[in-house]
């Protein structure tokens, strides 16, 4: 072995040569080369940077005259000399003179070099000892960070391939460290997302710039039957050369702040659900509509099928006693479901009567008062779920895995029950929703309380006030005849319009209709009065006026009613009708080839303003001319002007050949709309 050939292996590169990188490099760690009498034959580059001595200073210098203070001469020398005989290395720190003259502590390994011909070397590797500490507490603080931290860590070649895998990601994905090592990122990770969080590690090898905080929700092998949720950054790794070594990744399992959003999320989701509710559920009284906007408004953002069933007696309000523990007869009022379904064949189609027995989940739940929650169905369930084999079959083929019944309780009476069941959401119903649930169905059953008992007032008022008009007009000689009584809808109540048709001697015909303003069994009732009290003033063959003159008396003896009325007496053997207007619409006269118009009569005042004397007016009534009379409800909206509405009614009017029920229709149809907030009573009649 001679110095050339050190020297040349040191000095020798070329466009091939790797670059210099890496830790070494980070070390400026020197080699010495001595000969068996300790002359310097091998002197690197970097014993220069450590030792100050060029190559052509050292080289053939004895190494201990050179580097050694005299202090410490006589056991370097020692040193050598046994790793010379024994081949033993030796390894520690030692001070040595630089060329300066001060003296730096130097760590230094030496071992003994044997080469072809049997001569002896002593290798000597030194690096600044200072610089080897740093490293060293650099090393090993990065070693027990990595291992002791709660942060998952992992280290990736360019091919995104692990090579360093802590503790923490091993609890994390719940796969030992070593099956990590080799293999590809997609081979260990299964998260949902895995297209998103690969392209983004390729981007942080690509540009250098890290991601952080990168969001992924998914399940893994230490705890396959949650979701958890981590947040990942992602890091480039480079050497000191600026060559890539791959990509760090930390993953921060974030489950509790990601479970805590979702529950924020969900509370205010619910929060707005009982809010929508308050507006949407309840709009009108009539009970179906209500059951169906509490169908609406829980699908699907707490079930996937609901149905919402109230007790047949309650419906008709005879429902006194609490119930027992035998079935009950059950009225299917609303039936939604998100997707479709056979579990929608399962249910009661709205309008439909069903029984249940004492022990289905349905009928418990009105029993008690009490929800209902199976959380997991199972079977056995199903059976006491579905009214009979059939149903429970479609739900099982449905896939209802979860089901809640709430009851509908208003003012302490259980009125029924809404239905949930869960088949697309994979969630089981839990506590949450069931108070949610009973806090949509509480607000329902108030309404469809309301509404039933609304109903029921105002089917007694329209029985009563239908059996106060006539069936059908009586045949009139000289008169063809079609009425109509149309109450309001269901926003409001019954109120008190009529019409009657009067036989008087002589083939003359009474015509009546009337209006008494208020509504409900009181304007019903009063209503009914003032007919009977018109037919028997009718029948003293007094004039129209005087007519409402007696009629006016009588309405001041009611309670605060105010009545508009129109009384007229035609007389087929004259053609003449006699007519006198208490307050009311003007009737209106259509003539075959003219233009229908209203009749100007004096309006007077209305019945019971008392002390206002009427006037009657004489219109001629020929062969083929129609006479309507009609109530405010007809013209009146609380959207257009009246003259409008009654430019409207004459335009109807204008095809006076119709037949009268023909007529009525068209009139009804032209006029009326379903929101209407009003009675009508209408009665048409076409001289001959």
């Amino acid at each position: 072995m001679t110095d050339e050939s050190f020297q040349g292996d040191a000095d020798r590169t070329g466009p091939g040569t790797p670059r210099q990188s890496g830790l070494l490099d980070m070390l400026s760690v020197g080699a010495v080369v001595l000969d068996s009498s300790g002359r310097i034959v091998f002197w690197s580059p970097q014993a220069e940077e450590l030792f100050g001595y060029t190559a052509e200073e050292a080289l053939g210098t004895y190494a201990a005259r050179l580097l050694i203070q005299p202090e410490h001469l006589q056991s370097v020398l020692s040193l050598f000399i046994e790793v010379l005989e024994t081949g033993r290395s030796w390894a520690g720190a030692y001070p040595i003179r630089h060329k300066d003259g001060h003296t730096r502590l130097m760590e230094f390994r030496n071992m003994r070099l044997l080469d072809g011909d049997g001569e002896v070397y002593a290798l000597g590797i030194a690096a600044d000892h200072t610089t080897v500490q740093r490293v060293e507490t650099d090393l090993a603080l990065c070693e027990r960070l990595i291992n002791q931290s709660p942060i998952g860590l992992a280290l990736m070649d360019p091919d995104l391939c692990f090579l360093l895998v802590n503790p923490a990601l091993e609890r994390i994905d719940g796969i030992p460290a070593q099956e990590h090592i080799g293999r590809h990122l997609r081979e260990m990770l299964t998260l949902p997302d895995m297209d998103t969080i690969e392209s983004a590690l390729r981007q942080v090898l690509a540009t250098g710039s890290p991601v952080l905080d990168q969001y992924a929700v998914g399940r893994t092998s230490a705890d396959p039957d949650q979701d958890h949720a981590w947040s990942l950054s992602f890091y480039r790794l480079e050497d000191p050369g600026g060559r890539v070594l791959g990509a760090a990744t930390s993953v921060v399992d974030v489950t509790e702040r990601h479970r805590a959003a979702a529950e924020a999320d969900r509370a205010r989701r619910r929060l707005a659900l009982i809010a929508e509710a308050s507006v949407r559920v309840g709009t009108t009284l009539e009970v179906e509509h209500t059951a169906r906007e509490l169908a609406d408004i829980a699908t699907p953002e707490l079930a996937d099928v609901v149905a919402v069933d109230v007790l047949d007696s309650v419906l008709a309000c005879r429902r006194t006693s609490a119930p027992d523990n035998g079935p009950e007869l059950f009225r299917a009022l609303a039936l939604k479901a998100a997707q479709p379904t056979v579990a929608l064949r399962a249910a009661d189609p709205p309008g439909d009567l069903a029984t249940y027995e004492g022990d289905r989940l349905v009928t418990l739940c009105v029993h008690t008062g009490r929800p209902v929650l199976v959380r997991h169905v199972a079977p056995d369930d199903l059976k006491r779920i579905g009214r009979d084999p059939e149903a429970t079959s479609l739900l099982a083929r449905a896939g209802v895995h979860s089901y809640l019944a709430v009851p509908l309780i208003a003012h302490g009476e259980v009125l029924g029950a809404l239905d949930l069941k869960r088949t697309d959401n994979p969630a089981p119903f839990d506590q949450d929703d069931v108070v949610l649930a009973g806090e949509l169905a509480g607000r329902a059953a108030v309404a469809i309380d309301n509404a039933r008992w609304y109903q029921s007032v105002r089917n007694t008022a329209l029985t009563l006030q239908r059996s106060l008009l006539p069936d059908h007009p009586p045949h009139r000689t000289g008169l063809q005849l079609a009425t109509r009584y149309q109450p309001a809808q269901a926003t409001s109540e019954v109120g008190g319009d009529w019409y009657d048709v009067i036989s008087l001697n002589g083939d003359k015909t009474a015509l009546v209709v009337g209006d008494v303003m208020g509504n409900g069994i009181d304007a019903a009732a009063t209503m009914g009065r003032l007919r009977t009290a018109t037919c028997a003033y009718a029948d003293l063959d007094l004039v129209p006026d005087a007519v409402l003159q007696h009629l006016d008396k009588i309405t001041c003896g009611l309670e605060h009613y105010i009545v508009t009325c129109i009384y007229a007496v035609y007389d087929p053997h004259e053609r003449r009708c006699r007519i006198a207007n208490a307050g009311h619409m003007p009737p209106a006269l259509a003539r075959p080839g003219r233009a229908p118009v209203l009749l100007d009569l004096p309006t007077g005042a209305p019945l019971g303003v008392g002390g206002v004397a009427f006037e009657t007016t004489t219109v001629d009534l020929n062969p083929g001319d129609l006479l309507v009379l009609y109530t405010d409800g007809l013209v009146e909206t609380r959207h257009h002007p009246i003259d409008d509405r009654l430019d409207l009614l004459l335009g109807l009017l204008g095809e006076t050949g119709r037949p009268l029920e023909g007529t009525c229709d068209l009139l009804l149809y032209g006029l009326r709309h379903p929101d209407d907030h009003d009675d009508v009573a209408l009665l048409v009649a076409r001289a001959q």
